[in-house]
């Protein structure tokens, strides 16, 4: 690698929460016009961003853009990042559905109306080449609590801590800087929930509900979500980075939680689930599922700003007989910030 290249950056994965999300799943439709488009808004996705965005400086405006397995290969070709697979189902005291979906938008800011206006220009873009399978708008929902009324994602990691648990490094070289992003949408039964005991929520969360304190540890219940969603290897925690938005259309009486984490390896986030539907051990299972059905399951793989920047829409993606050199296609290295990467960093990347 040459060390005057100048490293690639990661989508903003690990940005601050914001008050206003769109999530949008997209199928992409069959034939070669349709990937050439994609190709082409990934080479100009950045230069969306910096038209809508410039508008309200102080609005915070991301988007992250990720893809399926089924896509990468379509889109890309060979290489494919290492822990790249569709996303699996899971069948316990509770299921995990998978559901179609080749591509991710995960759009945010402090205001709905710009998270909208960049959506709408994006998928206009987009026009006829992909499919929407699914979309959800997401808000804060008062002091970040979700619709079960406990504060979500308090235990999150910040600053450094948050780019270790969600950026990939020297594990799969080629692709550092890239992160893996799970996403479920949960529909609630909020009546049957408030139905319940506080001290009984509390006991299925492993919180105190009102000031969002951690129950001890001699208190909390096997089946505790925050029991069975933290998981160790060799002695250290493993993090994810959540960015879960609450969701709800009051004629359909749907109310949900549209969970999304990012990591360094899909390993951590499907073993957190594992845990919650089948058990640890099986049948000690997370309680919150007896109120909560994921309907949607996908995973996908988020490149770095650098390798969509250097996107080329004409060009068909390399197989694995084609004599191309691997840092021509791929990533380079992390810059680890998590920053938005616009503007001049255009075409930086697979130039030598």
């Amino acid at each position: 690698m040459n060390a005057s290249l100048p490293s690639p950056v990661s989508q903003p994965v690990v940005a601050q929460l914001t008050r206003a999300a769109i999530f949008l799943v997209l199928t992409l439709n069959s034939g070669k016009d349709s990937e050439t488009t994609v190709r082409a808004v990934c080479g100009d996705l950045s230069a969306l961003l910096r038209g809508v965005g410039f508008r309200d400086l102080a609005g915070r405006l991301s988007c992250v853009m990720a893809f399926g397995s089924g896509a990468w290969d379509r889109l890309f070709g060979e290489p494919r990042p290492k822990g790249l697979h569709p996303f699996r189902e899971i069948h316990g005291v509770h299921h995990a559905v998978s559901t179609p979906g080749d591509i991710l938008l995960h759009i945010r800011a402090a205001r709905m109306d710009l998270c909208f206006e960049l959506a709408t220009q994006i998928m206009a873009r987009l026009d006829g080449a992909v499919t929407v399978a699914d979309e959800v708008h997401g808000f804060g929902y008062f002091d970040d609590r979700d619709l079960f009324g406990f504060v979500d994602g308090t235990e999150n990691p910040v600053d450094q801590a948050a780019v270790d648990a969600a950026i990939i490094g020297d594990e799969d070289s080629a692709f550092a800087g890239g992160s893996y992003v799970i996403v479920q949408k949960y529909l609630h039964d909020v009546k049957g929930w408030n139905a319940l005991p506080v001290e009984q929520q509390e006991n299925i969360i492993g919180r105190h509900k009102l000031s969002d304190i951690e129950q001890l540890d001699s208190e909390k219940k096997p089946y505790a979500h925050n029991v069975l969603t933290s998981i160790e290897e060799n002695g250290q925690e493993l993090q994810i980075v959540r960015d879960n938005m609450p969701f709800g259309e009051i004629g359909k009486g749907e109310f949900g939680t549209y969970f999304i984490g990012y990591a360094r390896s899909p390993d951590r986030i499907e073993q957190m689930l594992e845990n919650m539907f089948v058990g640890k051990p099986p049948g000690n299972y997370d309680r919150l599922l007896d109120f909560s059905r994921a309907v949607t399951g996908g995973l996908f793989f988020v490149p770095t700003v650098s390798f969509l920047d250097d996107v080329a829409a004409d060009v068909a993606p390399p197989s694995v007989t084609d004599d191309i050199e691997p840092q021509q296609a791929r990533p380079r290295a992390s810059s680890g910030d998590g920053s938005l990467g616009i503007g001049s960093l255009k075409k930086e990347a697979g130039h030598e």
